[in-house]
């Protein structure tokens, strides 16, 4: 019994019984955290004698607290909970959230400038790290496969033969020849680096630097009253090298080479507003709508009108492209009309219908190498006048064969239409009378004229109104199409299967796109935007679609958007009054642009 009170857990007891005798009544026991029970002392299990037993009887019958007098003391667990991240993302476990403010939703991941450079840099790193830390294993013998085993009621009595025991490789028929590998100069024993070979050839090798574009404009042209609105087409560049700019009731004309400015019109005086303007593919045609649908052909040499279309829509007319000597018209009317510029009659040919609301981009998929050089200055020919294997209009089975039109409205949908099917009056051929003058028999309307046509595609993937349109040289059948403020998206599209190849969350408005004659990349400009650049103007690397560089200088919309013939230079307008000049592709290698042999404009005298 002595040894018992001296014994450590009997001075703990009786420490324990003062400390209730003091306070009048036992002290709470805090509730165990997570259901974790720690066992007693008492609850050892023991072999007592009787002496033992009656202590132990007694002091139980005296105690009025808990079974362990331990179980009051606080428990501490010192260790840490270490998560798996066998599934997990590691950049999400390991990223660190910003502590300098309320947290707030996290906006888009939209491609910078150096996202290139960065994926480059990751991906080498990665290779790295997985070669430095996984390195491929060495050639090691294999384990010989064990035989099936065989019943021992097939296998006859023998008499045992002495054989190896823990013998797994069969023994080789002489002595290995010993490696000499140190005996070359770039063995790995000899190296200092701290990584391998194989990993210190790939940071030596050399890595594709990305192609250094001009940030700033070469030159800046003050634009007053360039409108600021999202559906009209003011600005386009010709292939004899002439900027047309619609500046509120007037059209400018701005030559290059010299920088001499012309007007061509002011529409002032018929209280009329300029809303489109578009250049013909080769020639010096140019083609004006106004807010009111009318529609005017200008000689640009001599800033005389040819024709004029009145009215040629009952509203504005925000979008025009050429197709040789066809010209496309798109209004706020929902429809598009495609004239014959050869002819003296102001009905269309042929009306399309398959928007629900304004058409405020259209596009043409044609080249200007596939082109005639037509307009009205070519005059048309008897023989032009036939209808061709699938052409359009007059002529058109010999140049556009294989031309799609694509057009973009505010009901945010695009639209391909083929018209190689359409028919033509075989009864009323166009006869030319002289330069820039044409004249049509009575009756040449198409016959399904007053009827709307049906779209090959239609797609309906955009959120918002696309104006945006450009088809891709490099590539047949692929068209590029940019939506509005609600939807910030670039797709593209195979336009032979009706299927969208890829697209592109520039996280801004896109206002225009163009691409590139000189390489396989696209400009895109921006307006509002849900991120802190704004206005911008965007290289991007196709099919990668990786951005090459980002031009920014405009307070405003970047609304208009036109590429010099030679393609290295594009001109680009906003809403703050300003034309900007950019150097945004290279050179082309040779220096000058192959002619075709079937381009049949070269052979004109």
């Amino acid at each position: 019994m002595s040894a018992l009170k001296n014994s450590p857990f009997g001075k703990r007891l009786r420490a324990f019984h003062s400390e209730t005798d003091d306070v009048g009544a036992p002290r709470r026991i805090k509730p165990r955290i997570f259901g974790l029970n720690t066992p007693s002392l008492d609850s050892r299990p023991s072999v007592a004698t009787p002496a033992t037993t009656t202590a132990t009887t007694a002091t139980t019958s005296d105690s009025t607290g808990p079974d362990s007098p331990l179980d009051s003391r606080p428990t501490n667990y010192g260790d840490r909970f270490v998560p798996t991240r066998d599934a997990g993302d590691m950049r999400t476990s390991y990223h660190l959230m910003d502590d300098s403010g309320p947290c707030t939703p996290s906006k888009r991941i939209i491609p910078s400038e150096s996202d290139a450079l960065k994926e480059q840099a990751n991906a080498i790193f990665t290779s790295i790290l997985h070669t430095e830390v996984t390195p491929p294993s060495p050639n090691r013998p294999t384990s010989p496969s064990r035989p099936p085993p065989v019943p021992a009621s097939s296998i006859p009595p023998s008499t045992p033969t002495r054989r190896r025991i823990f013998h797994y490789t069969s023994p080789s028929s002489g002595p290995p020849t010993p490696t000499r590998r140190l005996d070359t100069p770039t063995d790995e024993a000899y190296s200092m680096s701290p990584v391998r070979a194989s990993s210190r050839q790939l940071l030596e090798s050399p890595r594709r630097q990305p192609r250094a574009v001009c940030k700033t404009p070469y030159r800046v042209l003050d634009a007053p009253d360039l409108a600021d609105d999202f559906y009209l087409n003011l600005v386009d560049w010709s292939t004899t090298n002439i900027l047309g700019v619609g500046l509120g009731a007037c059209v400018y004309l701005w030559t290059a080479h010299n920088a001499a400015v012309a007007k061509l019109c002011d529409l002032s005086n018929v209280g009329d507003t300029v809303s489109s303007v578009a250049w013909v593919q080769k020639g010096t045609i140019l083609a004006v709508g106004t807010l009111s649908g009318r529609l005017h052909i200008y000689d640009a040499p001599s800033l005389s009108l040819i024709r004029s279309y009145n009215p040629a829509h009952s509203q504005r007319i925000g979008a025009l492209s050429w197709n040789a000597h066809v010209l496309s018209s798109g209004s706020r009317d929902r429809m598009v009309h495609h004239r014959d510029v050869r002819e003296g009659g102001t009905r269309p040919f042929r009306r399309c219908a398959g928007h629900k609301q304004e058409v405020c981009g259209l596009r043409w998929s044609t080249g200007s190498g596939n082109t005639a050089g037509g307009g009205i200055g070519a005059g048309a020919s008897s023989s032009d006048s036939g209808t061709g294997d699938g052409g359009v209009g007059p002529g058109f089975g010999v140049h556009t064969a294989g031309a799609m039109l694509a057009s973009g409205g505010n009901d945010n949908k695009v639209c391909i239409w083929d018209l190689r099917g359409s028919r033509r009056s075989s009864a009323s051929p166009a006869i030319g009378v002289g330069v820039g003058t044409t004249r049509a028999r009575s009756g040449s309307i198409s016959a399904s004229e007053d009827g709307g046509d049906v779209p090959l595609w239609k797609f309906h993937e955009h959120t918002a109104a696309v104006k945006a349109l450009a088809w891709d040289p490099h590539v047949s059948g692929v068209l590029a199409s940019g939506g509005g403020t609600q939807d910030k998206h670039i797709r593209f599209w195979n336009t032979y299967n009706g299927s969208m190849l890829n697209q592109l969350d520039t996280g801004s408005q896109v206002c225009n796109l163009i691409w590139s004659l000189t390489s396989h990349e696209l400009v895109s400009t921006h307006g509002f935007s849900s991120t802190t650049a704004q206005n911008q103007i965007c290289i991007w690397r196709y099919p990668s679609l990786s951005m090459v560089a980002a031009l920014t200088g405009h307070t405003h919309r970047v609304l208009y958007l036109a590429m010099s013939p030679e393609g290295e230079t594009i001109v680009t307008g906003a809403g703050d009054e300003t034309l900007r000049f950019w150097n945004a592709f290279p050179r082309k290698e040779n220096g000058e642009r192959k002619e075709s042999r079937l381009d049949w404009a070269r052979l004109i005298r």
